[in-house]
């Protein structure tokens, strides 16, 4: 019996990687879309949603069934509980590069207002922040979890550059730019939506390791 919860669990440990994988092509197909205003590109996107919805549905039902049958404690208890709390983050930020290929889809017949260079700098920074959140989860890296959730305040401050030159720049000056402002700033935000949630994972990560809240307390990553 405990060798077949065992094979459930590296199970399960499978099923959410592939939720991750799909969540990190669904970001970076995302601003393909963006930079090349591809408009097939943008829908593939949107229509790869249903099958992760359906992944983190399944996810959710094997980690309640395994709790329900197996009744585990302690280390296997917290894997699974965070695993359903990966899942859960994973599937939001997959619906957040959904929002950034619609986004894609209003701006694709219309000339760019700028050039995009931070805004591919940000989708770098949250692909490589799902990464190592990822990463962190599979090797039960703390270390690796705490540069994660270290990591988000770059992302905000690119957020923040891209907001400001939109509004002061472009907005505040001509407002007949708003049109192809304002989905550019809602694609910036959406990214940064994504290194919120990647920082979730990485806190679940720590609790899931070290038993270790760190959510609202980064002093505890001091420790």
């Amino acid at each position: 019996m405990e060798r077949h919860f065992d094979e459930e669990l590296r199970g399960l440990h499978k099923d959410i990687l592939k939720m991750a994988v799909l969540a990190q092509e669904a970001i970076y197909k995302s601003v393909e879309a963006l930079k090349n205003r591809d408009k097939v590109g943008a829908e593939e996107v949107i229509n790869t949603d249903n099958r992760i919805d359906e992944l983190e549905l399944a996810i959710d039902e094997k980690c309640i069934d395994l709790i329900a049958r197996h009744q585990p404690l302690a280390s296997d208890l917290r894997f699974i509980t965070t695993g359903m709390k990966i899942n859960a983050e994973l599937e939001r930020i997959a619906d957040l590069a959904v929002d950034i290929a619609q986004r894609v889809l209003e701006l694709a017949d219309k000339p760019l207002l700028k050039p995009l260079i931070d805004i591919p700098k940000l989708s770098t920074i949250a692909q490589n922040m799902v990464r190592d959140a990822i990463d962190s989860f599979v090797k039960k890296d703390v270390g690796l979890a705490k540069k994660v959730v270290l990591s988000d305040s770059e992302a905000d401050k690119l957020r923040n550059l891209v907001q400001d030159e939109l509004i002061n720049d472009y907005m505040a000056r001509d407002a007949k730019t708003a049109d192809r402002a304002v989905p550019l700033l809602l694609i910036a935000r959406h990214l940064e939506r994504i290194c919120d949630h990647t920082t979730n994972i990485a806190e679940d990560v720590i609790y899931m390791v070290e038993a270790k809240v760190v959510k609202h307390h980064p002093e505890e990553l001091e420790s």
